[in-house]
């Protein structure tokens, strides 16, 4: 058993690019979280499935595509419908300035376009995660 906060980074839809992704899993690793990463082009259905299974405090949604609003609302729905409606939802990725608060009226938590340096990622999952 590990007290660890426990998070997935997820690659929704047709997005193939992960170099990122990678980086921030490797970034989160070292600050000590414990982390899944799901690999590239994974459904929403895919990715609360791996959510419930590995029973994670976050779910992490690294997206390139331009998709963030459609794919972010279709997670934090379907993590409602499973029972899973607590868990922190977080955005990073390509994000226009403009969709940061349409992302957090969605309901994520916390939204990182591509240039936050990880110690503000590490601290604010630091600060806001409750963890059983």
């Amino acid at each position: 058993m590990t007290n660890k906060i426990k998070i997935l980074v997820a690659k929704p839809g047709l997005d193939g690019h992960d170099r990122g992704a990678k980086v921030v899993v490797q970034a989160l690793k070292d600050a000590g979280f414990e982390v899944v990463y799901s690999g590239l082009h994974k459904t929403v259905d895919q990715i609360i499935r791996v959510a419930l299974q590995e029973d994670v405090d976050v779910i992490g949604l690294s997206i390139m595509s331009g998709a963030h609003l459609p794919i972010t609302e279709k997670v934090i729905k379907q993590a409602r419908e499973e029972g899973i409606g607590d868990k922190m939802v977080v955005v990073g990725g390509v994000i226009p300035e403009k969709d940061v608060q349409k992302l957090k009226d969605l309901g994520a938590k916390g939204v990182f376009p591509g240039g936050v340096p990880f110690n503000e990622i590490v601290d604010f999952l630091k600060q806001n995660v409750k963890h059983t």
